[in-house]
């Protein structure tokens, strides 16, 4: 692990020398939007070729093997994200909200202990975890996948293995978001690790190699690579960082403030996974793998959805974090409204068409996979409320309000699990489906509640509207009519192309009030990245 030491190695180094580097002033309201936009647009495309290919990798994983294997493999991976948030205690958040305050506040002296204290426990929890995962293999293996045989414990422990890994690139690219910096996600994750995953399991798909060893092997070797890049990457900002520092603070001194900060977030974060994998263990081992199969490719249209709320939470995370920290609220509202109306733009035209084309797409899985439709048009429009409400729970933890997302995290996790033992067993993939759809209900209806109670904040601004009405009208209104009158696929993509039309026509006459002029940052470059603090490196 010669990028881990890298990384312990800056943090814990004090340069002698130089004096304190001053922040620019405070910007004002909206001075941090054609950042946003900049690398907004970069994180989208890296993301979009991310979900391109991890949606591939899924239809080569249920085209290449059996539907039992494929089930058995999407079960096995669904316990090792689980496994890997829950090493990640809560960090990915901890780290931007501490190294992007303490930057806004010229107290770079806290950088390297900052880094530090969350290093060392992600990578103690992660290495504990993977050797109980090894311990455990054959008692999960058992009690989740029933039907697959002693190869699932194979599966299950060459992935476990890789846990450390997993937490430990996760961490290190937070970290790199906190200094401002987005392109070590985009080249190391977005583009590096899931590119070159999607490659090697379609090699062993292509030569027919076993869903025991090749195919978990294929699919979380790229970890190890991602993880020492993205600890090389970390290293070198944190010693640049430390160049100008002569004291450092010591990491014990910070420990209590990002603890307390970071650990309700540990739980919340372990929530959210459980409450996007758990019903895929649950279906398995009720159910059977073939169903458990079925339900990951139905739900797997929701992440090419989500690509734009990744993208653009990624370049406005850190900013939100620097404007709370200014307690700027009329920066931090105005980042959530502009933000929420660029993600109505870019995801409510794509949850909208997989609803329409629910049945066409599952056929691209194979003829096994056609009863997915309902959880893909039930969950395709439930999340149009979901997006509606904005990067809600990301701008509760930028404000510091972490213990709230905490027990809203928990209550939708035990709806979720609750709903999903009750309604398995007896519907199924529609019962999972339907257990999600109350939690996310709940997760995101819930904290909009509380953030316009607490600091009058909502996502609700001419933008976010505009952009609502002109998805419903130019193709929520149509493909609902044409799905309703039972229209042929070759219609659909008739009504669909029409309606994007008239979709892109609206959004270029109100792209004033849509705040897109902010993406003229695109043709002005990096030169200009300057102006905000947030922004810099």
């Amino acid at each position: 692990m010669v990028g881990t030491r890298a990384v312990v190695a800056a943090v814990t180094r004090p340069d002698a020398g130089g004096t304190p580097t001053l922040t620019a002033p405070p910007p004002g309201p909206g001075a941090g939007l054609g950042g946003a936009a900049r690398q907004g647009f970069a994180n989208l495309v890296g993301v979009g070729l991310a979900a391109v290919a991890g949606f591939g990798l899924n239809i080569v994983i249920a085209r290449g093997w059996s539907v039992r294997e494929a089930g058995m493999f999407f079960a096995a991976t669904s316990a090792f994200m689980i496994a890997a948030s829950a090493a990640r205690l809560g960090t990915d958040v901890g780290t931007v909200y501490f190294v992007s305050r303490q930057r806004t506040l010229d107290r770079r002296d806290q950088i390297r202990g900052t880094i530090l204290v969350g290093l060392l426990p992600v990578l103690a929890v992660g290495a504990l975890l993977g050797l109980a995962g090894w311990v455990a293999a054959p008692a999960l293996a058992r009690a989740t996948m029933p039907e697959a045989g002693p190869e699932a414990v194979t599966a299950l422990r060459i992935l476990l293995a890789f846990v450390p890994l997993a937490a430990l690139n996760d961490y290190a690219l937070a970290a790199c978001r906190g200094f401002g910096q987005m392109r070590p996600l985009l080249t190391v994750e977005r583009l590096g690790r899931t590119l070159v995953q999607f490659l090697a399991v379609a090699v062993a798909a292509w030569l027919g190699m076993s869903a025991t060893v090749a195919l978990p092997l294929a699919w979380v070797v790229p970890y190890l690579l991602a993880a020492v890049v993205a600890l090389f990457w970390l290293s070198r900002l944190v010693g640049r960082a430390g160049r100008q520092v002569t004291r450092p603070v010591p990491a014990r001194e910070l420990a209590g403030p990002f603890w307390r900060f970071t650990g309700p977030r540990a739980v919340s974060s372990l929530a959210a996974i459980v409450v996007q994998r758990l019903d895929i263990v649950l279906l398995s081992a009720l159910r059977g793998p073939a169903e458990a199969a079925i339900y990951t490719a139905a739900t797997r249209f929701l992440a090419l959805g989500q690509l734009s709320s990744v993208a653009l939470s990624s370049s406005v995370q850190h900013r939100l974090a620097a404007a709370f920290a200014r307690n700027d609220r009329a920066e931090a509202g105005q980042l959530y409204q502009v933000a929420t109306g660029w993600l109505v733009i870019l995801s409510w035209p794509a949850y909208l068409i997989f609803a329409a084309f629910a049945t066409p797409m599952l056929a691209l899985f194979g003829g096994d996979y056609a009863d997915g439709r309902r959880v893909v048009v039930l969950l395709a429009l439930t999340m149009l409320l979901a997006t509606g409400c904005g990067m809600v729970d990301m701008v509760l933890n930028m404000a510091g309000r972490t213990a709230w997302t905490f027990y809203n995290a928990m209550t939708g996790t035990v709806l979720n699990v609750v709903g999903n033992l009750l309604l398995i067993p007896r519907f199924g993939i529609l019962g999972a489906a339907l257990a999600w759809i109350v939690s996310i209900l709940v997760t995101n209806l819930v904290p909009l509640t509380q953030l316009w109670w607490s600091m009058r904040l909502h996502p609700f601004g001419a933008g976010t509207r505009t952009a609502m009405a002109l998805a419903v009208v130019a193709l929520g209104l149509p493909l609902g009519a044409a799905s309703l009158l039972d229209a042929t696929t070759p219609v659909l993509a008739l009504v669909t192309a029409v309606g994007l039309a008239a979709y892109v026509a609206g959004v270029w006459r109100w792209r004033r009030t849509l705040n897109l002029d902010a993406l003229r940052a695109l043709r002005r470059g990096r030169n200009r990245a300057g102006s905000d603090p947030a922004a810099q490196s």
